[in-house]
């Protein structure tokens, strides 16, 4: 496999962001398998993600198949851009509480008016 996975993330990253000339993919090679590491425009790294991580997932799933026809594991690794306010955003974010309040049966007819 000469660098097929890497072409494949290349081609595919290049088709989802705005700055391509951002793009940087470091592939290196251990014991593990091989490594792709990317590098994306702050910008761009939601495109790269999308929702609930849902787009990554699936880069990854085509990149484990590349791999798997050429036998070699391949993992993806997305770092986080410099820059990013992500930490910032969500310390700015109220926190809400994890424990529920429950309401009895007839406080729950109450605020119905039943």
């Amino acid at each position: 496999m000469i660098d097929q996975d890497q072409q494949v993330l290349d081609y595919i990253i290049r088709q989802l962001v705005d700055h391509p000339e951002s793009i940087k993919i470091n592939r290196t090679i251990d014991e593990k398998g091989v490594l792709l590491s990317l590098d994306v425009h702050a910008e761009d790294m939601g495109k790269v993600i999308g929702k609930m991580g849902h787009t990554a997932q699936a880069i990854r799933t085509i990149l484990r198949v590349v791999g798997i026809k050429n036998g070699a594991r391949v993992n993806l690794k997305i770092n986080e851009p410099e820059g990013s306010t992500r930490g910032e955003v969500a310390s700015s974010r109220p926190v809400l509480s994890t424990t529920p309040t429950m309401k009895t049966v007839d406080e729950a007819m109450a605020d119905l008016n039943l």
